[in-house]
């Protein structure tokens, strides 16, 4: 008998994880071992666990889906990773194929989509939900070389604190660091990026798919 795909959920709502959870655990190949309310146990649990598939919310706070999977893929061996996203924008799926995950399933298309795209991406294929795939190659080979790339793990984290109009104080106390550090990040985050004021950040981040 084949092994069940070893699942880790990552949702910073316990409701929309237990209706996952329900669903994915009828199924006989597959199993959920672990579930995560925010990107930091997400990282966590994937280095602990080593699941076959992190089925990953986009949208959470501090450290969202995108970078809880550039993390994974840091520090991980082999993770495959299925983004869950309410955004049909090309810039949602770019930086998400960007961080390395191997699947987009917009939550619209859960109900006929999601048992699919776990099996896809268990077995190493990639996945995009039809209503997205259209124009997605093109847009990731007009973007390669991506300025983000430029900044630490640590900058994005500060990068998106900022752009959710957090000040120094709330970041410097979330992060653990001093207001010091937290300027310096600033300065540096504007200056590799080419930023030159708070708006520009937002501008900047909302255009990345980093904030909403």
């Amino acid at each position: 008998m084949n092994r069940k795909i070893r699942i880790l959920l990552v949702d910073d709502h316990v409701v929309v994880r237990q209706g996952f959870k329900l669903i994915i655990n009828q199924e006989p190949d597959m199993e959920v071992i672990a579930e995560a309310g925010d990107g930091n146990d997400a990282v966590r649990l994937a280095k602990d666990l080593r699941p076959t598939v992190i089925i990953m919310d986009i949208a959470m706070p501090r450290i969202n889906g995108v970078e809880a999977t550039r993390r994974i893929m840091e520090n991980c061996q082999d993770p495959k990773v299925l983004v869950l996203s309410m955004h049909k924008d090309s810039v949602y799926v770019r930086e998400t194929l960007r961080a390395g995950a191997k699947g987009y399933l917009l939550k619209e298309s859960i109900d006929q989509d999601l048992l699919r795209a776990i099996r896809a991406v268990a077995e190493g294929e990639g996945f995009l939900s039809p209503e997205v795939a259209g124009t997605v190659l093109e847009d990731y080979q007009e973007h390669i070389g991506d300025p983000l790339d430029r900044l630490t793990a640590r900058e994005r984290e500060v990068l998106q604190m900022l752009a959710e109009g957090k000040v120094a104080k709330e970041i410097a106390t979330a992060l653990d660091i001093s207001l010091y550090t937290v300027d310096a990040h600033r300065g540096r985050i504007m200056k590799k990026l080419g930023l030159k004021s708070s708006t520009e950040i937002v501008r900047f981040a909302m255009r990345k798919g980093i904030v909403q």
